[in-house]
């Protein structure tokens, strides 16, 4: 295979900048032939590997574009098949990343250049890939009905092979009357030609699949069943064809077609199981309406989702779905987020309020102005975010994928030395019967759906209770949690400074103060601005003069009277007489990690106003659960030691740590995991993005900045601290359920293999016959995708 690599550049604007491009690419060591192109932005190079020449072509300044594929590998049946096929993608030149995804029979690179190489290395594996249609769901109704209509077509020409075979053993009298009637020769020819439709009609993809990758040393879950079947099929053949040939025995045409029908029907109920896995990304989907309504001159009209664009006026009415994400910009609604944060209290949004897309308007109707259309919705990346989740790799499958590396070579030497064994002690037949049942009773499947069922489901139903696992080995590692630290403001409080308190001089109202200062915070962005301005009853229309002190306060005429609004130096700079008492008081609201304003009237001190940071609803009761399930509460803080204090009464916290700027953040969270181990951090601000990254697990609450929801491995859509408990049960309960999947497979495959191996019968037990070990395997993926069902219902609080 050719290792030249062709991919796009980014950046180029002139003849300098290909000289410098070629140049970073030709330095690189064993590069050959280092080609840029300013026509088309493309580069070529030879004898380096894709992911030095991102890093090569990064630090250069002209980043290699990446190209992200997802092909449909519909020959992906076990677990074995999963390495095989990454192993081939791999081993294309430009191929950064490859990861097989079993349960949605998928395979998704990140590359440099075009993606035909990969699928011709697929189809030399043996596992053509498919990008002439969009990629099918798993539980797509097309894979299912196949799937039925094999099995309903081979269990009909299987139940009179089974009647005619078998039925004698519990009715006597059946058996005396087939062979009056037809006799045993015609019996086994009936039966021949019955199981040889089903091998080559319902069975033939076994075969098709199955003998290739063992003629290539690549032996998976179709060959064992290939050979288990066709070789109880070929050896009655030979007994009725040529009888000479082979020793007297029985026919076992019933077990080659039994086998086929059962392993059918467990794959069918396999897939219809599988179905209810992608659940959550389909009703993710079916929360964005079809059409929006659009406000145009003289009326509304309907139109397609698809033709909105951002900037468009759209009317929402009551029970109506939110369209896109935007800015209310008239009217009243309450707005159902619990699709977003999983809480079911409907939200009030008025003017200025942001929407977001698929929320329900369960009253009153209002207007919004689009702000984000298409794939840029928080929809749109919430399904985007679960879809990734549900394909995550846990550290725990690197030893599933390297136990089912070998499972299948293994289970055919296991199969070929009880056949030998058997020969040698009971003649040819017992050995058939014996091999066959080893073959056909493996499962690799069951080990290799263990994790990725499991974590699709689970992630699935993280989505609908608003947590959205971002980056996969999150979900297994916040289940190790020793120490969970909370960033304050925004996190643990609301974010949002309200009024709580007002002091005044004599002679003086609270509310006439208030509209005082309200009319000069009116024409500020400060946070504590806001908090003023939404206190008080009113806002003066005649204000003049505003000039703002950065960091200490501002001041205006305010009804032709001169006030200063601000913090102590604010005063002093006014050169305005302070009042002790308001003083005092205001000394008392700041060791309790109050922010004080001070507001002054024609320089006399008239006021001191008490702004506090509300406390989340939910957050002591959060802190005091996560408390008793042991984990060690920690606050992180960039606010004053007395605030970060008194939230931390308020909440029962006793570690805190506070007046840290970002990087002493990422210091104290080294600190916390020397003492305590695993570190999982909560924050939602820019500044908090180094701890978010630093942490074992970092969260990122809804809000939360661009860049803290980058640095963060979980997303969690309400601003609620009862949703970092959501996180942790589902974190808990998937990770639970994986290993009992895990365990299952484990038991299954050590006890039963031994069983269909004979290794009872010396000592009086049973052996499996080949229909029961069809069984078992059949059932036993079906158990392992039904136990992982059962996480559509945990995580609720």
């Amino acid at each position: 295979m050719s290792d030249v690599l062709t991919f796009g550049v980014s950046g180029l604007n002139c003849a300098s900048c290909v000289g410098r491009a070629e140049a970073a690419l030709a330095a690189m060591p064993g590069a050959r032939d280092a080609r840029v192109n300013l026509a088309d932005h493309s580069a070529r190079v030879s004898g380096v590997a894709a992911s030095d020449v991102m890093r090569v072509m990064g630090d250069a300044g002209y980043p290699a574009e990446l190209h992200r594929v997802e092909l449909a590998v519909p020959g992906m049946s076990c677990a074995s098949c999963v390495g095989r096929i990454e192993a081939a993608v791999r081993s294309v030149p430009g191929v950064v990343r490859a990861d097989a995804r079993l349960p949605t029979k998928t395979v998704v690179i990140e590359m440099l250049g075009p993606d035909a190489p990969v699928h011709a290395a697929l189809r030399g594996a043996g596992y053509p890939a498919d990008t002439s249609e969009k990629v099918r769901q798993i539980d797509s109704s097309d894979e299912v009905s196949a799937l039925f209509r094999r099995f309903v077509f081979a269990g009909l020409l299987t139940l009179p092979i089974f009647l005619v075979e078998m039925g004698g053993h519990a009715y006597p009298p059946l058996h005396h009357w087939v062979m009056r009637t037809i006799g045993t020769t015609n019996s086994h020819l009936f039966q021949l030609l019955l199981t040889g439709i089903v091998l080559a009609g319902p069975g033939a993809g076994f075969f098709r699949r199955g003998f290739p990758n063992l003629l290539k040393a690549r032996p998976d879950m179709d060959a064992l069943v290939a050979l288990g079947a066709g070789a109880a099929f070929w050896f009655s053949a030979f007994s009725v064809l040529a009888p000479g040939v082979l020793p007297p025995a029985g026919v076992y045409f019933e077990a080659a077609a039994v086998i086929v029908t059962l392993i059918l029907m467990g794959r069918w109920l396999e897939a219809r199981a599988k179905g209810r896995t992608g659940d959550a990304v389909r009703r993710l989907l079916s929360l964005r309406p079809e059409q929006a309504e659009r406000v145009v001159d003289g009326g509304t009209e309907h139109v397609p989702l698809t033709n909105v664009v951002v900037g468009d006026m759209l009317r929402l009415r009551p029970g109506g779905r939110v369209p896109v994400d935007g800015v209310v910009v008239d009217g009243y609604s309450h707005i159902d987020e619990s699709m977003l944060t999983g809480e079911p209290v409907p939200v009030l949004k008025q003017p200025c309020d942001q929407i977001t897309g698929g929320t329900v308007a369960t009253t009153g109707s209002l207007t919004l102005r689009a702000t984000h259309v298409g794939e840029d919705t928080v929809l749109a990346r919430i399904t985007a975010l679960t879809r990734d989740a549900q394909a995550a790799r846990l550290p725990v499958e690197a030893l599933v994928n390297r136990i089912t590396a070998w499972f299948v070579p293994t289970v055919l030497v296991i199969a070929t030395l009880t056949f030998v064994t058997w020969w040698a002690l009971s003649g040819l037949a017992p050995a058939v019967v014996a091999a066959v049942s080893v073959l056909i009773i493996a499962c690799p499947c069951a080990m290799g759906l263990a994790t990725p069922m499991s974590v699709m489901v689970g992630t699935g139903r993280a989505a609908e209770l608003g947590v959205l696992f971002h980056k996969g080995d999150a979900l297994q590692l916040l289940q190790d949690a020793k120490a969970i630290a909370f960033d304050k403001t925004g996190t643990l409080t609301v974010g949002a400074p309200k009024l709580h308190d007002v002091a005044v001089a004599e002679g003086w109202h609270s509310e006439q103060v208030l509209t005082l200062a309200a009319g000069v915070e009116s024409l500020s962005e400060h946070p504590l601005a806001r908090a003023v301005v939404s206190a008080a009853s009113g806002t003066p229309t005649q204000v003049d003069s505003f000039d703002a002190a950065l960091g200490a306060g501002a001041v205006a005429f305010v009804n032709q009277q001169r006030v200063v609004v601000g913090n102590a130096g604010m005063l002093a700079r006014e050169v305005v007489a302070v009042d002790p008492h308001l003083m005092a008081m205001a000394d008392t609201w700041a060791q309790t990690g109050a922010t004080v304003v001070h507001v002054a009237v024609e320089g006399t001190h008239v006021a001191a106003l008490c702004i506090r940071d509300t406390v989340r609803d939910g957050a002591r009761s959060a802190i005091a659960a996560l408390t008793a399930q042991g984990h060690v509460v920690a606050m992180i803080s960039g606010d004053t030691e007395a605030a970060a204090q008194h939230v931390a009464r308020e909440l029962g916290i006793e570690t805190v740590v506070a007046g840290v700027k970002p990087d002493q953040k990422v210091q104290a969270i080294e600190d916390l995991r020397r003492q305590h181990g695993s570190v999982t951090f909560v924050g939602d601000g820019l500044n908090d993005a180094p701890a978010l990254a630093s942490a074992d697990v970092g969260l990122a609450v809804n809000g939360a900045t661009d860049a803290a929801i980058e640095a963060a491995d979980v997303v969690l859509m309400s601003p609620e601290p009862a949703a970092v408990l959501r996180a942790l049960r589902m974190s808990a309960a998937t990770l639970r359920n994986i290993w009992q999947n895990l365990g299952w497979a484990f038991v299954y495959n050590t006890a039963l293999i031994p069983v269909a191996a004979g290794i009872l019968v010396p000592f009086g037990g049973p052996q499996l016959s080949p229909a029961l070990a069809a069984l078992a395997m059949a059932l036993s993926s079906v158990f392992v995708v039904t136990n992982a069902l059962r996480l559509c219902t945990k995580g609720a609080a």
